[in-house]
């Protein structure tokens, strides 16, 4: 019989609560300290850090690991790196399952740049990571040389796809602590967004005397938002939250069924098949969007049964997991090697996506470049709310593009960006040829942002020797 009384049965139990715990803390401080709440910092990241400062110093006392004592089920930091890891993918899902209304021309060509942007700074990343671990790896011994490549994960990509490519390196490679400082580049990426924001709106005020919006206000949120008029009741024979956390979980069962047939047929790449979770999980997501399109259509479904004011709330709880979760489950013990290298990594990637995107905006999107930088930088430093969060100290009603461009950039940045992600899997083996690849990638990706600027000069140009002749 089980005994309720074990500590493998209310592990992982206090493990959640230890989580969603220290957000609560981690809100509280933020409202109630002034330095915290103009910090812009994440509550998520936050809460992650205090954790982190907990097991740390619980280690440094004790010698043993915090989330790896008995209250905890005997082995937290494992079940944590699992939850960021699935967290990740049931966040892309949710994501996935919202309804993209129809888009002008104008917000197709900006979402299009915005994507391109997106990709141009990860590759931005990777140069400039990859070039600093190989050109380390020469002059001091045991630095991993492929290990930079994971920065545009980190930064770019945030907690879950910087832990999966740490893994697949440690797994397949033997980079010891690859986990570890991959959950490290993000947190350092969370840091710079907050820092360099809060810097850059500190400029701002300064030269253009705005007042920075109130980032805690409440917004209105609309009855037909939560209960559309062809929608199911809020309140029906299964309620309507439960709804969409069963399609999402159904998904994401469905999601495994398929990594797992492809990993039976391809045994020699299932590291890696399954470190591309979230993929999977958005194309089952597009494939039961289409499914129940069908359905409406020949009246089989009558109602619409997935809300997208719920799904994002739900995207946003599991987002906000994986960051917690995704720090407290660093391994300081692993970075004593490392941490200098982790540091370095990060100041040179948020200088980098600093200026570029800075250049970018001004260039490209010279009506609204502020708004536009601030919600790029905060994204690829950052997850996409960090960059929301940015971008509501000077707009805080969205009255520009840029937050529509941050959401249907996705689009184009997963059809550009997944070369990058099967490249970087090649790292380890060929490290030079995998920062050549990407370096030409960066060019030709360039040539694509700023094919308006580049033409219209040539165009000029010819013009100018044809009235000459």
């Amino acid at each position: 019989m089980t005994d309720f009384s074990a500590s493998d049965v209310w592990g992982l139990i206090f493990l959640c609560a230890s989580l969603l715990g220290s957000m609560l803390l981690a809100n509280t401080l933020k409202r109630k300290i002034y330095f915290l709440r103009a910090s812009l910092i994440p509550t998520s990241v936050l809460g992650g850090i205090i954790l982190l400062l907990i097991s740390v110093v619980y280690e440094t006392i004790t010698g043993d690991r915090f989330f790896d004592t008995a209250i905890f089920g005997g082995n937290g930091i494992a079940t944590m790196e699992a939850i960021t890891y699935h967290a990740l993918a049931l966040g892309f899902i949710a994501t996935t399952f919202t309804s993209n209304r129809k888009m002008t021309k104008q917000e197709v060509t900006s979402s299009f740049d915005t994507g391109v942007t997106t990709v141009s700074t990860y590759l931005l990343q990777g140069i400039l990571g990859l070039g600093i671990t190989i050109g380390l790896s020469y002059l001091v011994a045991g630095i991993f040389p492929a290990s930079g490549i994971i920065l545009p994960f980190g930064y770019g990509q945030g907690t879950g796809q910087a832990m999966n490519y740490g893994n697949i390196y440690e797994q397949e490679y033997g980079f010891v602590g690859g986990r570890s400082f991959g959950l490290s580049v993000a947190a350092l990426g969370f840091i710079s967004a907050a820092l360099g924001g809060v810097i850059h709106l500190n400029i701002l005020k300064r030269r253009h005397g705005f007042k920075r919006a109130d980032t805690e206000a409440s917004v209105q949120i609309f009855e037909h938002e939560i209960q559309g008029i062809d929608e199911i009741p809020m309140n029906g024979s299964m309620d309507k939250m439960t709804i969409q956390i069963a399609v999402v979980l159904v998904t994401y069962g469905l999601s495994y069924l398929l990594m797992f047939a492809i990993g039976e047929l391809a045994s020699g790449l299932k590291s890696i098949i399954y470190g591309f979770n979230f993929l999977f999980g958005v194309l089952g997501a597009a494939i039961g969007k289409l499914i129940i399109r069908g359905l409406r259509k020949t009246k089989i479904m009558h109602k619409q049964y997935t809300n997208d004011f719920l799904m994002n709330r739900l995207s946003s709880f599991f987002f906000d997991l994986m960051i917690v979760a995704g720090i407290a489950a660093i391994r300081v013990d692993l970075l004593a090697d490392t941490w200098w290298v982790v540091l370095i990594l990060g100041v040179v990637g948020a200088f980098a996506t600093y200026f570029y995107n800075r250049y970018v905006a001004r260039k490209l999107f010279p009506e609204y470049s502020e708004e536009q930088f601030l919600v790029m930088y905060g994204m690829l430093t950052g997850t996409a709310s960090t960059g929301v969060m940015l971008l509501r100290e000077i707009d805080p009603e969205f009255e520009t593009p840029a937050q529509n461009n941050l959401v249907y950039q996705n689009f184009p940045a997963i059809a550009l960006g997944f070369p990058m992600m099967i490249i970087a899997t090649m790292a380890p083996k060929m490290p030079l040829g995998t920062l050549g690849i990407v370096v030409a990638y960066f060019v030709v990706l360039n040539l694509v942002l700023f094919r308006r600027q580049i033409f219209k000069k040539r165009c000029k140009g010819e013009s100018g020797e044809n009235s000459e002749e």
